[in-house]
């Protein structure tokens, strides 16, 4: 048997995976309608909306299997979203990364395998929808297409959930999305001592953007502002935008004595793609930062609370000085 090796952006990967709150949730008739079609359409046993996590592929649709996961080492799935089309496996018995697997050599009996991968917006891979058969057999170029337009309805339902926590304009988190994705982060941190630090970002100048030079230059400063918070930032940390022109970055796992000097650098990165794209405007941004005390935090939003106050400080401590 050979393992799938993790995709190269694991990372994020599972960054967007849990940001929509989906795993470990009750079965959904929007998803066991596809899986049912497919096991219709294609005359299979087993039909299954299949979700990559760091250990395991959970089932959030099930049809012809009493399991609800399986571990992630011997998962045909976690071979499939490698993959930017159908991943198909015509005789398990005939593929050495296969044949000795469990679930071939036992229940379910796996011989026949055909994945499509489910992506997120920004296109990292979740799961798959997959067929599954106890025969062996072949897909036809057709079966293969109807599988991705099946697979595409399943995706559309998942973007529908992560749209709920990301943000429409810059395609970050949202509020919610990254009041999610922070508590996660913040148990791994208590759990193994890491330190960790909230940025609390608030715009300079943008109401003067928008004023002089309409809301549609608006929206392409916060978008440039969350793209260079992308190319900045670690995949490990969590950023979103609040709301409006407020911006957050939770730093897991660093130095505290460097985050002020990480700023900086963030600051004279956006300022020199600002000159490179010659905009006819200045911005920048006034920041309030709060150091993770689990015995002073007892949640992210104690945190927001606590660098939001230290971002205005900051912001008016500024206009004093102008």
């Amino acid at each position: 048997m050979i393992a799938a090796p993790l995709p190269a952006d694991e990372i994020e990967r599972l960054s967007q995976l849990k940001s929509l709150n989906i795993l470990d949730t009750p079965p959904e008739e929007r998803f066991d309608r596809v899986t049912r079609m497919a096991r219709r359409v294609f005359g299979v046993p087993i039909a299954l909306v299949s979700l990559i996590d760091e250990n395991r592929q959970w089932f959030k649709s099930c049809l012809g299997l009493e399991a609800s996961e399986t571990d992630r080492q011997i998962s045909f799935c976690g071979h499939a979203i490698l993959n930017s089309g159908a991943f198909v496996i015509e005789n398990a018995l005939a593929d050495e990364r296969f044949a000795d697997n469990p679930l071939v050599t036992g229940e379910p009996h796996i011989r026949f395998y055909a994945g499509y991968p489910l992506r997120t917006v920004s296109g990292q891979p979740m799961g798959t929808l997959c067929i599954i058969d106890r025969e062996p057999r072949t897909l036809e170029k057709d079966d293969i297409e109807m599988l991705a337009d099946l697979a595409g309805m399943v995706e559309r339902e998942l973007m529908a959930v992560q749209l709920a926590v990301s943000d429409e304009l810059t395609r970050i988190s949202n509020r919610r999305g990254f009041l999610t994705l922070s508590k996660y982060s913040l148990e791994l941190c208590r759990r193994q001592m890491f330190p960790a630090t909230l940025v609390y970002f608030d715009l300079d100048k943008f109401k003067q953007v928008n004023d002089v030079h309409g809301h549609a230059e608006g929206d392409r400063v916060l978008q440039l502002f969350a793209d260079q918070m992308r190319s900045s930032f670690r995949t490990s940390d969590v950023f979103a935008r609040l709301g409006g022109d407020e911006f957050v970055v939770l730093m897991t796992n660093v130095d505290p004595g460097t985050i002020r000097n990480l700023i900086e650098q963030f600051r004279e990165r956006l300022q020199a793609q600002c000159e490179k794209l010659a905009l006819p405007y200045e911005f920048g941004f006034s920041y309030g930062l709060v150091a993770y005390e689990p015995l002073k935090h007892a949640s992210i939003e104690d945190m927001l609370h606590e660098a939001d106050a230290a971002m205005y400080a900051n912001k008016k401590a500024k206009r004093a000085a102008d």
